[in-house]
């Protein structure tokens, strides 16, 4: 029951509205604990496969697809749970993580996630870019990334992921403006002519 009334008791006593969808298989409405759904997520990561216990009926296996959050409050309005088929491939977002330091040089990130075609047991929780070896001026591209047997990486090659700045270059752009940069006096011409 989608009411507004309904869903607002049961996120009340700590149920969040969800819906459960997959290939042929017809849409189910349900509700599920909130606290443990978010201790699930922030445990196994947001592709992890949740077995879920639906009263009535077999165990399903799922991924979050989506959700609705309160930013605010920080609690779960809605979730929509896919349904997988564990020996099909899906396409999904999977974190990029940067990793070690750049000595002397700025790490810029364009990219944040990276789309992974993979068996659900497959995915992998994120995928990390190891920078310490990279100098200024150097940067790590789709194609440079390393490959693996169990995914691929559907994002075109030339695609960046992590671009190596030099420090300096900011800091004199930024110096260059304020030293030609004039204080600007707002409107007082005008409000002499209106005094007149």
């Amino acid at each position: 029951d989608l009411r507004k009334s309904i869903t607002k008791q049961l996120r009340q006593e700590g149920q969040v509205p969800a819906i459960v969808y997959g290939k042929g298989e017809k849409a189910k409405t349900i509700s599920v604990d909130s606290v443990e759904l978010l201790k699930t997520v922030r445990d196994e990561g947001r592709n992890a496969i949740i077995s879920l216990n639906v009263e009535g009926d077999k165990p399903v296996q799922v991924m979050v697809h989506e959700y609705q959050s309160e930013p605010l409050k920080n609690e779960l309005l809605h979730v929509d749970f896919y349904e997988v088929d564990l020996s099909e491939e899906m396409t999904v977002n999977v974190p990029v993580r940067v990793e070690g330091e750049v000595k002397g040089g700025i790490v810029q990130q364009p990219l944040y996630e990276l789309q992974v075609k993979a068996k659900p047991s497959d995915i992998p929780e994120e995928i990390t870019v190891e920078v310490s070896s990279l100098s200024i001026g150097d940067s790590i591209s789709v194609d440079d990334l390393p490959t693996a047997a169990n995914y691929e990486i559907m994002d075109e090659g030339i695609t960046t992921v992590v671009t190596i700045l030099a420090p300096e270059s900011e800091v004199e752009s930024t110096e260059e403006v304020d030293e030609d940069a004039e204080p600007e006096l707002v409107g007082s011409k005008q409000e002499e002519a209106n005094e007149e």
